[in-house]
């Protein structure tokens, strides 16, 4: 069984059966973090090519799913699918199937009509995405993704998401929950900081 996280650090915590989906023999919360790492850049290539870009509409639901799936199909058995258990963060589980939509529907408006600006609108949606946490797990890099997704069908470069604290990752993940915790009151101001530092 792979250590879970500390509770309090702001990583979800995964029920014993969550945990027991997990698909590859692993031993390690170190062993965890890098395969999922691999699975991850696959997706990120997958999410940014020219082609899924020009093609794919980020704010459809089946899109939004199937880019987790995506993210965790070699590491997790509910990648994909909407969690059905209560977490230490996110709305109740019941909620999300309406709270996601409409979600999706408010960033198509905020675009179309340029409610804010480009990374305004992208940076919204991942702390909304983050807000509702669809998934078991996951959804804090599913979020940046689906938010960078959303800068480059804008015509704008990909967020950094405070690149220059990954020397200190302890750093890198207060400064992050700290951004999201001003975004939950309100203020929206460092988490746009964040994501172009």
């Amino acid at each position: 069984m792979i250590l879970p996280p500390k509770s309090g650090d702001g990583r979800t915590l995964l029920t014993p059966d969550e945990e027991s989906d997990l698909i590859p023999n692993l031993s390690t919360r170190e062993e965890l973090n890098e395969w999922e790492r691999l699975n991850i850049l696959e997706a990120y290539t997958w999410a940014l090519s020219r082609r899924n870009l020009n093609r794919l509409d980020p704010l459809a639901e089946a899109y939004v799913r199937g880019l987790h799936l995506r993210m965790f199909d070699q590491t997790w058995k509910w990648a994909g699918r909407y969690r059905s258990t209560e977490k230490n963060i996110g709305i109740a589980s019941y909620r999300i199937r309406d709270a996601l939509p409409a979600l999706l529907g408010d960033v198509r408006y905020w675009m179309q009509h340029s409610t804010f600006s480009p990374d305004e609108i992208a940076v919204r949606l991942h702390h909304k995405m983050v807000w509702i946490h669809p998934f078991s797990n996951g959804n804090g890099r599913h979020a940046r993704l689906l938010a960078d997704v959303l800068t480059r069908v804008q015509g704008q470069p990909l967020f950094s998401w405070g690149s220059t604290s990954f020397l200190n990752p302890g750093n890198f993940r207060q400064q992050y929950i700290s951004a999201l915790q001003s975004a939950d009151v309100g203020d929206i101001a460092p988490l746009l900081k964040f994501a172009r530092s």
